[in-house]
């Protein structure tokens, strides 16, 4: 499998090619599947179900957290299946690299639903996608975030440079 960099930091990229190849990225993507599976069926059966038997205010708010969750677990799917991509070869990893791919942390992904008389099982479901979209959005800025290599090293040497710069030659 060859696999090509096109993003700027290839320690990240290294890092990203041995990470879609890990043990961890397998258990990261069964874990991530049964996740979105769980709560499909969740939502399609017994999910249903509840939510035409709660109060209006309850209901309006059922709706939204099912869609805010369903939204969330698309964008884990994608990430995972990009990466899947990458490790079989059918994407490249600068490819993969590309900012639309990106998943970052949301403020709007952190809203508490608990107190608003939803079941405990989407409760569950909810805080189960956010630790996982949590997860993934660190590991995601791990792999792709570009960060300036600094080429100098954090030395006595580079500290005179740096002072020298700064002062210049000031007798």
């Amino acid at each position: 499998m060859s696999i090509m960099f096109t993003h700027a930091d290839s320690e990240g990229s290294q890092a990203a090619a041995t990470f879609v190849q890990s043990e961890l990225f397998a258990r990261t993507f069964r874990e991530g599947m049964a996740l979105v599976e769980e709560t499909a069926g969740y939502l399609d059966g017994e999910g249903r179900d509840v939510s035409k038997r709660l109060p209006r205010e309850s209901a309006l708010a059922y709706a939204g957290a099912s869609m805010r969750l369903t939204t969330q677990l698309m964008q884990i799917a994608s990430w995972l299946l990009v990466l899947r991509a990458v490790r079989e070869g059918e994407m490249g990893l600068g490819e993969a690299s590309d900012k639309k791919y990106r998943i970052t942390p949301s403020e709007a992904s952190k809203v508490s639903f608990s107190d608003e008389g939803l079941p405990e099982r989407l409760v569950a479901l909810i805080d189960s996608a956010q630790q996982l979209y949590d997860r993934i959005a660190r590991l995601d800025d791990e792999l792709f975030s570009a960060r300036p290599q600094s080429d100098e090293k954090n030395d006595a040497a580079a500290q005179q440079r740096a002072l020298f710069r700064a002062f210049g030659n000031r007798k």
